[in-house]
């Protein structure tokens, strides 16, 4: 074998074993939600990774993991807070029983419009005061994604408050969302989102409460054919990443991985629109009726939680004064 080829073979080698290396030494970042590939959400963070990959190099390899592949919610949370998990969408109602301030979403017909809703969750100051005690739960809110508005869906059509009287509504876990069906007159129901639409099938729930996708998403819209427009809560989705990781990042990869999550707050805004637009459509060929209602008769019904909720929890307080310069 002659020189030259000696050294030819050799430089592949060695930049085989530079490429091996360079993999090897790369390290591996974890996102799960729950949603299906089609959601928003996952398109965010789909936006997510290719901004952390493309101004970082080399140096993380994000791995997405969807359609609850590493388990409910709850597991994941558990998970993120030991870095197990780096990244995950949840709702702020399935943090508000661990970090009070949380709670701030699931007060009813907080926000008169979703446009006002959108520049809450958008607000910088809002996301300070949500992660002020970070250190302690273990976790980072980093962005909030929209889940537009939760409403009434049934078996039966909601067309007033009263109509909602001594039925049975999955709500989401959480005191005030049980003071709300109180004042509504309803029974709540409170289980896993995975089972509602069996509890549906087999008549244990009358209806449940949610954004529209539910009706095709999850082929809720097959058992129930009436969904009303009573805007009761927006509660948002936040983009919380593990404390621990993030702090073992130096300042200018943490700015990249802020940058990388208000794009894809930027992303998941736009096709939730187009998503939820799409949906509205799709379930109307499914045969579900949807139903404006006089909103103000609901909101009256719950307008007094308001006091009694901040009095029961001052650590929403600040941001509740936050939301009111919105009005």
């Amino acid at each position: 074998m002659n020189l030259k080829k000696m050294i030819t073979i050799s430089v592949c080698v060695l930049s085989a074993l530079a490429l091996s290396v360079s993999a090897q030494a790369r390290t591996t970042i974890t996102i799960a939600h729950t949603h299906v590939e089609t959601h928003p959400e996952h398109k965010a963070f789909l936006a997510f990774k290719n901004h952390i990959e493309n101004n970082i190099d080399d140096k993380y390899e994000i791995q997405i993991y969807p359609n609850g592949l590493s388990g409910s919610n709850e597991r994941v949370f558990e998970l993120v807070k030991i870095n197990s998990i780096q990244f995950m969408a949840i709702s702020s109602s399935n943090i508000e029983n661990l970090a009070k301030s949380y709670a701030i979403f699931s007060i009813p017909y907080l926000f008169n419009s979703e446009d006002v809703y959108e520049k809450f969750i958008s607000d910088p100051e809002v996301l300070k005061e949500l992660g002020k005690n970070s250190d302690k739960e273990g976790f980072v809110p980093l962005a909030a994604f929209t889940a537009g508005t939760r409403n009434f869906y049934a078996k039966f059509p909601i067309y007033s408050v009263d109509d909602l009287k001594d039925k049975v509504i999955r709500v989401q876990t959480g005191r005030t969302n049980s003071l709300m069906m109180e004042a509504f007159g309803a029974n709540d129901y409170i289980m896993k989102f995975s089972d509602v639409y069996q509890a549906l099938k087999h008549d244990v729930i009358d209806g449940a409460e949610n954004n529209e996708l539910v009706l095709v998403d999850q082929k809720h819209g097959e058992l129930c054919k009436y969904y009303s427009y009573d805007g009761h809560q927006m509660i948002p989705d936040l983009l919380i990443g593990s404390r621990d990781f993030l702090k073992s990042l130096s300042d200018e990869e943490y700015a990249v991985f802020k940058e990388a999550a208000m794009e894809a707050q930027r992303v998941e805004f736009r096709e939730w629109k187009y998503r939820i637009n799409a949906a509205k459509e799709q379930a109307k060929t499914m045969g579900v009726n949807f139903i404006n209602v006089d909103v103000n008769a609901f909101r009256e019904k719950v307008l007094p939680l308001h006091d009694e909720l901040l009095e029961k929890n001052p650590k929403i307080r600040e941001l509740y004064e936050i939301a009111k310069k919105y009005y």
